[in-house]
């Protein structure tokens, strides 16, 4: 099976799975959402959910949390992992933002990557579920069942993100990275699933018998 046609599978199977995609970090409009997807480096959606109410509580836009002090959120954001240096990005973006866009959270890739605390993935996933703009963000699980599935070689993120924009329609995107997020939480994880085991990867590889060994 060629590679594209294995992507052509993967859209197909994915899209019988989980023809409806919501965002699975709770937000209610841009800002909400780019503070969470900045909570959420390294540390599980669930838990964010979980903290961002009372966050939220504290300062749910970037005038009322410019005022707030690093300490303030810090003690909020602390199950989150990493709170030293997410509490300050925080404060310093939501400064950033009133001081310089009024409040408003940029839509463009290249200004919302000068924010603190905001990288290219970060950055794509507001552009993409914020506003509604093609992009493809690639974590972990998007990372990982893409060499699984033969879809890039894995060198590097940055490749796997060239590799799948090439392979797929830009209209599927913002859907299919979610749905692809979806499915490696529940069928193809990072322990149960080596490339052998969950239901894409036997029917893209029905002949693989040794692991694949996925680069970081």
């Amino acid at each position: 099976m060629l590679r594209k046609d294995r992507a052509k599978t993967v859209l197909e199977r994915l899209g019988e799975l989980y023809p409806e995609t919501s965002i699975p970090l709770d937000h209610s409009n841009p800002y909400t959402l780019l503070v969470a997807v900045l909570l959420s480096a390294q540390c599980t959606d669930k838990m964010v959910n979980r903290v961002t109410p009372s966050l939220w509580k504290l300062a749910d836009n970037p005038w009322d949390m410019s005022r707030r002090s690093v300490e303030e959120i810090r003690a909020i954001i602390q199950p989150c992992g990493l709170s030293p240096q997410k509490s300050k990005a925080i404060r310093e973006l939501s400064q950033i933002l009133v001081e310089k866009y009024e409040g408003a959270v940029p839509e463009s890739f290249e200004l919302l990557e000068e924010l603190p605390g905001v990288g290219h993935k970060t950055a794509s996933v507001v552009m993409s579920q914020g506003f509604g703009h093609p992009a493809f963000p690639v974590d972990t699980h998007i990372h990982r069942l893409a060499q699984r599935w033969g879809l890039t070689d894995g060198r590097s993120v940055e490749q796997t993100e060239r590799d799948l924009k090439k392979l797929f329609p830009q209209e599927s995107w913002n859907q299919l990275h979610l749905q692809i997020i979806f499915y490696g939480r529940e069928h193809c994880t990072a322990r149960g699933c080596n490339g052998t085991v969950c239901g894409i990867c036997k029917e893209l590889y029905p002949n693989r018998k040794k692991p694949v060994a996925t680069r970081k």
